[in-house]
């Protein structure tokens, strides 16, 4: 854009027409327009809006594994540690507390051996040797 170009929009703006018409009058796309009068401070001074008062977020509970409040933000789901490093130590130290709903029991097809899986819905073999004496018949 030259500074002719420029200069007149520059004044066009001031003098209240729109994005659109500018953009016509001087050939140029309204964009180009929109971001010279942004980056210029020749958009229009846009009213307050209300400011929307969220209420502060809540303490009521304290951390299982630190003891330390957890802040509760407001319209979240229920949090139950104060950060994933207490929730991980706290999850990993209560084992037994885990509800695992997906262990799965196999037989190994080339041992025999019946074992369990956790997570894992397909697995065959009872261990890595088993699956190479299986898939390669022993030529490995």
């Amino acid at each position: 854009m030259t500074s002719e170009e420029k200069s007149r929009l520059s004044e066009m703006r001031k003098a209240g027409r729109s994005y659109t018409e500018i953009a016509d009058a001087l050939g140029i796309s309204k964009n180009t327009v929109k971001t010279f009068c942004r980056r210029n401070g020749l958009t229009p001074e846009v009213e307050s809006k209300p400011v929307e008062v969220t209420p502060a977020p809540t303490t009521d509970r304290l951390c299982p594994h630190c003891g330390k409040p957890v802040i509760q933000p407001q319209g979240q789901k229920e949090k139950k540690f104060c950060s994933d490093t207490c929730r991980n130590r706290w999850w990993n130290s209560h084992m037994d507390l885990v509800n695992r709903k997906a262990i799965y029991s196999y037989t190994c097809p080339t041992c025999g051996t019946t074992f369990t899986a956790y997570g894992n819905s397909h697995r065959k073999y009872c261990c890595h040797e088993c699956y190479i004496a299986d898939r390669f018949r022993g030529r490995a």
